[in-house]
């Protein structure tokens, strides 16, 4: 394989969100390892609910769908609200949807790193358990360690993470062959 493309999307509408700078920071470390990527984060995944078929002429939606027809490996981060992932990742993750007639269906036998993060563990435990079974029902492979990052610690959520972002990272390049 040569460059190998990551795309990572999630986070929320906030420019500066921990759930954005986290995949951010994740495609960091992916670039220093060779690869091309791609971040679709806040405003470049606002979609409107999910219809099926009606995203035509949506140029965004038709950017998001074409960034992930040609990953090799996906992120996904959410915060978790009320327990669960947000309603902008989880109709981001809809669309997906829309790749169902592909060559490659969904995300089938990609890698695929999840970010979970709250104001709380508990918050943050049950929003990677969904983002996990979500991975699974769109035929991906989600990554062994799943970062969750409870953002009530004292400190930068970022800077916490700095060695299990590298963990995960490591994990999908591993299932890469690279």
């Amino acid at each position: 394989m040569s460059q190998p493309h990551i795309v990572a999307l999630g986070g929320t509408l906030r420019t500066e969100s921990t759930t954005g700078r986290l995949l951010a920071a994740a495609l960091a470390k992916a670039e220093a390892r060779g690869a091309r990527t791609t971040l679709l984060t806040g405003e470049a995944i606002a979609f409107p609910h999910y219809e099926p078929g009606a995203c035509e002429g949506n140029p965004a939606i038709g950017h998001y769908l074409d960034a992930l027809r040609t990953a090799d490996a996906v992120i996904v981060g959410s915060p978790g609200y009320h327990g669960t992932l947000s309603g902008l990742v989880k109709t981001a993750l809809d669309y997906v949807e829309e790749l169902r007639g592909d060559d490659r269906v969904y995300f089938d036998g990609l890698p695929v790193g999840l970010i979970a993060t709250a104001a709380g563990w508990q918050a943050a435990v049950s929003t990677l358990t969904a983002l996990r079974t979500i991975t699974h029902s769109l035929r991906g492979w989600p990554t062994p360690l799943g970062l969750v990052i409870n953002t009530a610690e004292p400190g930068d959520a970022v800077t916490r993470a700095s060695g299990p972002i590298d963990t995960m990272v490591d994990q999908i390049f591993t299932f890469l062959g690279r």
